[in-house]
């Protein structure tokens, strides 16, 4: 029987289907997408409690590694790295009988694992908040207007009545997704319905604080001397309202680069007055690739953009895209399609 729905909001049949999947015990396995951020780990990792909390056996497998200031979430240290554990990860998947993907809503997010999940046999749950999803789960939860994936978790529990089962472990964990995916809650998705969320979480056990300094405020010298070389790089392009950074391999091998190293990097073009998009382009020499993070403030959309000229996607005001050229052939790329935006990104 297919169960496949589309819901923004979960009614009773829906409610009573997802019950069904969940009555008896299941292996599950939860999967983000790659290069998972905070929202991600933070959704995986709530629900993997969750779960965990029902009688499942549940499991995260993340397609490869993600940031060091992610790894003290409870739960974190049993997460499955695919790119290292690749057996025991296709084992897991391939035995599961329900399989949960979180913050993304197509395979191929999941860079090598991709393969490995159009042959599992278990059924797909999708939570996700990004645009355009694909139908490849028996039941998918997507909603745009969500600030986080964390959020509609959230909101997941409370449709199946399990809201007061959040422990202080999910509530750090949903509090962290939400903070990192809002910006520390300056994005225009936060509502006041979020605010509500983060509320109860903060009763529920989180420790805001401590969340944020965690997060935020464990710079390692490496990475501040990064930020330096990043913002040095930096150009304006003011008949676009437009900045841009870049960071070659080299200089991310001369700064002793870690993943997560330039997270938020992107955004410090947006503080700059009359900018109103900003991108980052990072050499990735191993992938061969040129990866791309946008960023904007008002109407312009960089889901829009990043899908029409970068292979890539995400939200109205945060996209990521990619490009197999190098990285001179590829900004050159970059300022030569901002001509078709010029009107829009002047308005």
């Amino acid at each position: 029987m297919l169960y496949y729905c589309i819901f923004t909001r979960m009614n009773l049949e829906d409610i009573t289907t997802v019950k069904s999947l969940l009555s008896s015990p299941q292996n599950i396995v939860i999967v983000p997408h790659k290069n998972p951020d905070g929202d991600a780990i933070g959704s995986c990792l709530a629900l993997l409690h969750f779960l965990q909390q029902k009688g499942h056996f549940a499991t995260i497998v993340s397609p490869n590694d993600y940031p060091k200031f992610l790894k003290w979430m409870p739960g974190s240290k049993d997460i499955l790295n695919y790119e290292k554990e690749k057996n025991n990860s296709q084992t897991l998947i391939r035995e599961a009988s329900l399989i949960f993907t979180l913050d993304f809503n197509d395979l191929s997010r999941t860079g090598t694992l991709e393969n490995c999940l159009l042959e599992a046999k278990g059924d797909f749950i999708m939570i996700d908040h990004h645009q355009q999803p694909s139908d490849y789960a028996k039941v998918t939860y997507s909603d745009v207007s969500m600030s986080s994936t964390c959020e509609m978790v959230y909101n997941f529990f409370e449709f199946l009545g399990d809201s007061e089962e959040i422990t202080k472990p999910i509530a750090t964990a949903l509090y962290a997704g939400i903070m990192t995916d809002t910006g520390s809650f300056k994005y225009r998705s936060t509502s006041s319905r979020t605010h509500r969320v983060v509320a109860d979480l903060i009763d529920k056990g989180a420790d805001n604080m401590e969340i944020h300094r965690k997060v935020f405020d464990t710079n390692s010298p490496s990475r501040l001397h990064l930020l330096g070389v990043a913002l040095k790089n930096m150009v304006i392009l003011e008949e676009f309202k437009t900045a841009y950074i870049t960071l070659n391999q080299n200089e991310l091998d001369d700064n002793d680069f870690k993943k997560g190293d330039t997270e938020g990097f992107v955004n410090y073009g947006l503080t700059l007055e009359g900018i109103v998009f900003a991108v980052i382009f990072i050499e990735n020499r191993e992938e061969g690739i040129i990866k791309m993070s946008f960023r904007s403030v008002g109407d312009f959309s960089v889901n829009e953009f990043a899908r029409a000229h970068f292979k890539g996607g995400g939200h109205t005001n945060a996209a990521g895209g990619r490009s197999e050229q190098s990285m001179e052939a590829t900004v050159k790329k970059f300022k030569s399609v901002l001509n078709q935006y010029k009107t829009q990104l002047s308005l």
